[in-house]
């Protein structure tokens, strides 16, 4: 994280750098459920490995680590 926003990270074995501005996750208005909105909840960006290969990630916040949750080719 730079101040607070996606910058690089590791996953699947490979480095990648954040290649674009990411987009704040938050809540849908569409959710359901009686629970109060937590706001920002995880990010989307392009990344790109050392090889040139980019994709789109969807990363969330668990309780003291951020995990991949969906990647796009």
């Amino acid at each position: 994280m730079t101040g607070d926003i996606p910058s690089r990270m590791f996953f699947a074995g490979r480095q990648w750098t954040v290649t674009d501005v990411p987009t704040r996750l938050r809540e849908s208005v569409w959710a359901s459920g009686a629970e109060p909105r937590r706001g920002l909840y995880g990010w989307r960006f392009q990344a790109t490995d050392a090889e040139g290969a980019s994709f789109v990630f969807d990363v969330f916040r668990a309780e003291d680590s951020w995990h991949v949750h969906r990647s796009y080719c």
